[in-house]
């Protein structure tokens, strides 16, 4: 098969894997090598200072002794099937890198043969980008479940960024839909790249020049609407993956229909309810939030009409309206339209003086979400509101954001509107 042929169909494999982002490394430029981790490209991901970076998303083969019901590469399915040598896929790499088509590399793979000869295909991959081409620029590669503590170890000190798919979120669903995998099979690689970089971080600290272990850390992926389980079940399963593996990241993927099982959904979920979830583990990766203040067993679905912070907030609207001058970190951050930045900025710019609602604006607030749940100087922006005339106002918010009609930039949704004053007084 010609290698054109093979990339044609390990990249079309490849595309249904989204945990390929390349934030956290920071490893420069070396002399005598090729590339680095800081230096950015064009497109597709995002390096640690936040430009974006393009990389060869592949799959080194697609063949896979598995049988997992959601995969496209599973051994039951009638698909092409192609696989590159080590060789063919450095000298590929290399080739694309240097005419400046791509930054890195994203290395996955099916399970050829057994799990332990395709961790050393993979190894061999990158032993020879790494010592024979110099090649130092940015490497995300999948850890295989399966795989000897050994060769994850070893994998682990020639890639920036490992991850181990989880796939699906329960121990039944993986009963049913991938009986040759199992809940210790996927959280074993999990833990050895979590120890392992344990392990190089006090290393580091006795021996400056100790090697890098997956230096820009780990993630993994869930794939949502395949099966039943809840938001709920999903956003606790992530809580406890953060806490327990130290993740970088857990990527969302809504179920794609490329099989018919009969367990299987014969169509796809709604891309809304990743866009929530994502929206959930933003909340519990840097906002403070616990899965249980999100949602409960008895409110087990994220909102289709509000995002969870504006929808937290609205089920605690004993707790506001907050001060911005003198409220604590920790409730400016669970303000909606008050994020991170903004609260970092108002915790500064308020030691030198009284902010009022320009200065928020000017802080980079977004003051039509935040004016219903703040106070400047003990003032309201819009006096009066109830509980209804909020939640209206939060759901038309962005439909009416575009109609300049009802919307002036410099003060957001219009004061002469009168429709819009009965519904933010609560008439409608």
């Amino acid at each position: 098969m010609q290698l054109e042929e093979k990339l044609r169909i390990l990249t079309e494999s490849a595309k249904y894997d989204a945990s390929c982002a390349s934030s956290g490394s920071r490893r420069k430029g070396v002399a005598g090598s090729i590339g680095s981790t800081s230096n950015a490209g064009c497109c597709h991901s995002f390096s640690a200072d936040g430009r974006c970076v393009s990389l060869l998303k592949v799959l080194f083969t697609n063949y896979c002794i598995n049988d997992c019901k959601y995969c496209t590469c599973r051994s039951s399915n009638d698909i092409e099937r192609a696989a590159f040598t080590p060789r063919e896929l450095a000298d590929l790499c290399m080739n694309f890198y240097l005419r400046n088509y791509i930054d890195g590399l994203f290395l996955s793979s099916g399970v050829i043969k057994n799990p332990d000869y395709t961790a050393e295909q993979l190894i061999a991959t990158l032993k020879i980008l790494r010592e024979e081409y110099r090649f130092n620029g940015y490497i995300h590669v999948k850890a295989i479940p399966g795989a000897s503590a050994w060769l994850i170890y070893r994998l682990g000190l020639l890639a920036d960024r490992m991850s181990a798919n989880i796939e699906l979120p329960s121990e039944d669903s993986l009963k049913l839909l991938a009986p040759q995998k199992s809940r210790e099979k996927v959280l074993a690689p999990m833990a050895q790249i979590r120890d392992g970089i344990i392990v190089q971080r006090n290393d580091i600290k006795l021996y400056k020049n100790a090697p890098q272990f997956v230096p820009a850390g780990q993630s993994t992926q869930m794939i949502v609407g395949a099966t039943g389980e809840t938001d709920f079940h999903i956003l606790r399963l992530s809580e406890a993956l953060y806490k327990k593996f130290a993740l970088k990241r857990v990527y969302y993927s809504a179920y794609i229909p490329v099989g018919n099982h009969v367990a299987l959904p014969k169509s796809k979920p709604p891309l809304l309810r990743e866009h929530r979830l994502y929206q959930a583990d933003w909340l519990l990766r840097f906002y403070g939030f616990k899965a249980e203040e999100i949602l409960d067993e008895k409110h087990s679905s994220l909102d289709d009409n509000l995002d969870p912070k504006c929808n937290w907030a609205m089920n605690h609207l004993e707790l506001f309206p907050v001060e911005v001058n003198s409220a604590p970190r920790e409730m400016l951050l669970r303000v909606p339209g008050i994020g991170v930045r903004s609260t970092n900025r108002i915790l500064r710019a308020r030691r030198s003086c009284a902010l009022g609602f320009d200065e928020l604006k000017r802080l980079g607030v977004v003051i039509k979400r935040a004016r219903y749940f703040i106070t400047c100087n003990g003032k309201h922006m819009i006096p009066g509101c109830n509980e209804q005339a909020i939640y209206q106002a939060l759901i038309c918010a962005p439909q009416m954001s575009e109609q300049m009609s009802l919307f002036d930039p410099a003060v957001g949704l219009l004061g002469n509107s009168e429709e819009m004053q009965k519904c933010l007084t609560g008439e409608l």
